[in-house]
């Protein structure tokens, strides 16, 4: 008797996707918590209210995004991702660290005092003690990458000639600190509720330029902060 071979049980179409992992679906959600969050604020939004603006059930929401908290840390990623992709350029192709450094510090200070950036922050700060692991996310892909991201760019000049830094990652932490003055604290704390200036950005950055290079510049990159 001639061997009888058995096909191979079909299980489902081949382009069926674990759930929650459809890209396409996720990026509608977010989209529909962008427009949510920035109409009604953090406190204000429900996942119904979501589901309903991303045209999705509340189960299908639930796949994709355990709470409230984890679905509006994922979409204030996915904007930075967004918005510091000039910053990033700036830090591969220019060589210069005064004209760099500026590019990046006026990126990120305006990023970081935009409406949606500080209500994640505030956020972030009021959940980490009960949700650690979401707050450490959120450190790790946002302040400690950007930092990150500048001590690569400062290895670099370092090994150029360009500056003298013996500590790159605090030099970079320092910089980004100092990018911030007198301009973040006050909007987390609500005491100014709207963005700062282009004008006052590009003077505290252009200051804490200056103050950077005296600690660490060799008398290199003495382009002017960018307008």
């Amino acid at each position: 008797m001639s061997e009888i071979s058995e096909a191979p049980v079909k299980t489902g179409p081949r382009n069926r996707r674990i759930a929650g992992t459809d890209p396409d679906k996720r990026r509608q959600i977010l989209d529909g918590a962008l427009q949510v969050f920035t109409s009604r604020g953090f406190d204000a939004a429900s996942m119904s209210d979501i589901a309903t603006a991303a045209n999705v059930s509340k189960g299908t929401l639930y796949v994709y995004f355990a709470d409230k908290e984890h679905l509006f840390v994922d979409l204030i990623q996915r904007e930075r991702e967004i918005q510091k992709r000039g910053a990033i350029e700036a830090l591969n192709e220019d060589s210069d660290p005064v004209r760099a450094l500026s590019r990046f510090g006026l990126c990120i200070v305006r990023m970081i005092n935009g409406d949606l950036a500080v209500s994640a922050h505030r956020v972030v700060i009021g959940v980490a003690e009960r949700m650690p692991d979401l707050g450490r996310e959120f450190y790790e892909n946002g302040p400690m990458l950007g930092s990150k991201l500048i001590a690569g760019y400062l290895d670099r000049m370092v090994a150029e000639g360009k500056l003298a830094i013996d500590d790159t990652y605090l030099a970079a932490v320092q910089f980004l600190d100092l990018c911030q003055s007198t301009l973040t604290r006050p909007r987390l704390f609500n005491a100014v509720r709207t963005p700062p200036s282009d004008e006052e950005i590009n003077r505290v950055v252009g200051e804490a330029i200056a103050m950077f290079m005296a600690r660490y510049g060799r008398g290199t990159g003495t382009a002017p902060a960018p307008r």
